[in-house]
Order: structure tokens, then C-alpha cells, then sequence
């Protein structure tokens, strides 16, 4: 639990000094750590289709970090607020709040206990909006303990509020899909459209593509990386149910035995 918590403020303070282009999808390696250690620390054994999933998700952040944007030099929190109130990000986050509405009070209740897309597509939009909203309220904070007081500003209290209310809806929705649908099929497709939208969402209003270096491109990993992740996730939670299914079949026969 203590790891865990610290390494979520880690995780929050990484949105403070590096892009969410760049933050976000690098959380799969946490996935990585977790099999590993399990390997030797649990003795549970990773079989190749897991060893397999565990090399795709590190190549697919390898292309990322090779093709992540520059960092944005920020003075105050009034700066983000004016990249949040520009026409295209309001758009974005009405389109946002619009489907959320229509996913929640439409097809939650008809088919959210029979497909697993409705509840992952909650959960993810509303997280690209908490990820905007997480970048801004750290690096309200960063600029803070550096000296410049952000606290007086009623946007960071603002932001504050957007990350309480995205987050908790996300976790509800997240534990939902989570309790009526397998973690092999969650997961994976969870990371993929919340890392998806959150690099749309954070290409729109950071303007990322601005600070690539031309010898970059933004736009050549969003596909394959996110292909590449997506497969390797898979392969990943496949080779758990194979060995989960191996596990009690074993358990039947020493049952059967006695």
C-alpha cells in the first residue's frame, strides 16, 4: 500500500515537469515491474506469450519517449487557463461531457452489464480530462514551492475540483467494469483508449506538435504504439488466463484423486 501510494505522487509529479503525451503512456511499465517481480519474488511463472506481451509494451514506450514533444515552459497557472478556455479544448471537453452523458444515462443502463466498451469508454474519457486537469493543478503547485504563490488564483482551485470530480467518476466506473467483466479484457482495452485520449486531448490543448523537433514526428507512434501496447497487453493477460486455467485443472485432478 505505502509503495503504492508513493508511487502515485511520483506519478503525479511527473505531469508537473514532462508532457502527458509522454507521462501517461509510460505507465505500462508499472505492468512491466509488477510481472517481474512476481516472477521472482511469487514464483509465479511468466511463460513466453507473457514474456512476449512484457517486450511489445517496452517497445511501444521506447517509440514514445523517442518521439515525445519538449516540454512547455509555464510561469503561471492563468497561462493554462487560457490554453483551457481556447475554442478547441471547450470543444474537445463539451464533446467530453456529452458522450459521458449519453454513455451514462443511455446505454449504461441497457448494455453496460453485456459489453464492455460502455464502461471503459467512461472511464477513459472522463481520464483525459482528469489528466489535463492533474498536468495543470501540478504544475500549479511546481511553480508554488518554487516561490511564484498559485494558490491565490481561483483556477487552481478550479482545476482542483475537475480532478476530484473526473477521478471519482472514473474510479467508480473503472471498479464497475472491473467487477462485471474480466481483468484480461479490461485492461488492456482501458490502456488503450485512455492513453489515446488523453494524447488527443493533451495534442489539443497544449498544442504538443508545436515542440516536436523536426527530426521527431507526434504522429507516427499514436498507431503502431498504441497496436504495438495493445497487443502486448493481451498477450500478457492471455498467458495469466492460460496459466489460471492450468492452475485448476490441476486442483480438479488432486480433487478427484482423493
Amino acid at each position: 500500500m505505502i509503495t503504492m501510494i508513493v508511487g502515485e505522487i511520483a506519478n503525479f509529479v511527473a505531469y508537473a515537469f514532462a508532457p502527458a503525451v509522454l507521462v501517461t503512456p509510460l505507465g505500462a511499465l508499472s505492468i512491466i515491474v509488477s510481472a517481474v517481480l512476481a516472477h521472482f519474488i511469487l514464483n509465479e511463472r511468466l511463460h513466453a506469450l507473457g514474456v512476449l506481451g512484457c517486450v511489445m509494451c517496452i517497445a511501444g514506450s521506447m517509440v514514445i519517449v523517442i518521439h515525445a514533444p519538449l516540454e512547455q515552459e509555464i510561469t503561471s497557472v492563468k497561462e493554462i487557463w487560457h490554453m483551457a478556455t481556447q475554442p478547441s479544448f471547450l470543444l474537445y471537453v463539451a464533446s467530453v461531457i456529452v458522450l459521458v452523458s449519453v454513455l451514462v444515462f443511455h446505454f449504461s443502463p441497457l448494455w453496460g452489464q453485456s459489453n464492455v466498451l460502455i464502461y471503459t469508454a467512461i472511464c477513459s474519457l472522463m481520464g483525459s480530462l482528469s489528466v489535463m486537469s492533474v498536468k495543470a493543478l501540478g504544475t500549479s503547485l511546481k511553480l508554488t514551492f518554487e516561490g511564484t504563490n498559485q494558490l491565490a488564483y481561483p483556477e487552481t482551485w478550479f482545476f482542483m475540483l475537475v480532478v476530484a470530480i473526473c477521478v471519482l467518476t472514473q474510479m467508480n466506473y473503472l471498479n464497475k467494469a472491473l467487477d462485471t467483466f474480466n481483468t484480461a479484457v479490461v485492461s488492456p482495452i482501458y490502456y488503450v483508449m485512455f492513453t489515446s485520449l488523453t494524447i488527443l486531448a493533451s495534442i489539443i490543448m497544449f498544442k504538443d506538435y508545436e515542440r516536436i523537433p523536426q527530426s521527431r514526428s507526434l504522429y507516427a507512434p499514436l498507431s503502431p504504439t498504441s497496436a504495438t501496447r495493445l497487443n502486448g497487453e493481451l498477450l500478457r493477460h492471455v498467458e495469466e488466463d492460460v496459466r489460471r486455467t492450468d492452475d485448476e485443472e490441476k486442483v480438479l485432478r488432486r480433487q478427484e484423486m482423493y
